[in-house]
């Protein structure tokens, strides 16, 4: 799949890191292909390059047969919607999955998932990505069944039978553009980005790593990452995925051919 053109279709890209992923699919010459599809999506007059590959469609999630998605062959599928909701993180991001996979298995098609350090589903934790590390989540009270949100849709995304599945797992998001100021983040932003001198696995810039990486492992797929990023395996029998940490993502960005 790595060795020519293919198309991408990116579920999520108004976000944090979805916005430069996007930017990335659409500046390479290996994707000649780009849709995005979501509840929103990027505004034209935000979009710089590409324009002339890129499909744009508003999806309603709750009515999924009709957004055109098992119609249309997609080679990549990027999900980064992440929101601090489950039938949002779980429900939609699962169900548009299933929805986009090919119905002639023999097909060869690779998802790309961002999902969040600490992410298992056996975790006490609510929900990582709510406060970015496990140590602050110990002082949310909040339902802990939640707790295994990101874990649970790791497995239930691997276990719809794509070729290939590849599942992020980044520490903090430094570099992100929010409307709206989060104290606890900015707080715990600065901590991570001290610590992160000493060492790889507590923070990742968006811009200039995140969406590099996550772009990369769309294109290579997991059987040609370089050996140097020591991308890990996981998962059951039936449904084995491969890992990339935040260290793991670093390195990615950083490799060149």
């Amino acid at each position: 799949m790595a060795g020519s053109t293919k198309s991408a279709l990116i579920i999520g890209a108004t976000g944090q890191t979805g916005r430069h992923l996007l930017q990335n699919l659409l500046a390479s010459p290996h994707f000649t292909r780009v849709g995005e599809y979501g509840r929103r999506v990027t505004p034209v007059d935000d979009i710089t390059t590409g324009k002339d590959k890129l499909e744009q469609k508003v999806v309603d999630f709750e009515k999924l047969q009709e957004s055109g998605l098992k119609k249309e062959k997609w080679d990549v599928l990027p999900q980064v919607v992440a929101e601090a909701f489950e039938k949002i993180d779980r429900e939609y991001v699962i169900n548009a999955a299933k929805e986009a996979r090919n119905a002639d298995s023999s097909v060869p098609q690779r998802l790309v998932y961002l999902s969040s350090t600490g992410a298992n589903s056996s975790s006490p934790f609510l929900y990582p990505k709510l406060v970015n590390f496990a140590i602050l989540c110990q002082e949310v009270d909040l339902p802990s069944d939640f707790c295994r949100s990101k874990g649970l849709t790791e497995e239930g995304l691997a276990s719809i039978g794509y070729s290939d599945t590849i599942i992020f797992r980044p520490g903090f998001l430094a570099g992100t553009n929010r409307s709206d100021h989060r104290l606890a983040e900015s707080i715990f932003g600065k901590l991570t980005g001290v610590l992160s001198y000493v060492s790889s696995s507590l923070q990742i810039n968006v811009r200039v790593y995140l969406g590099k990486a996550m772009y990369l492992a769309g294109k290579l797929g997991s059987n040609d990452l370089p050996p140097a990023v020591a991308a890990t395996k996981e998962g059951k029998a039936d449904a084995k995925f491969t890992v990339i940490n935040n260290a793991t993502a670093l390195k990615l960005a950083e490799w060149q051919k």
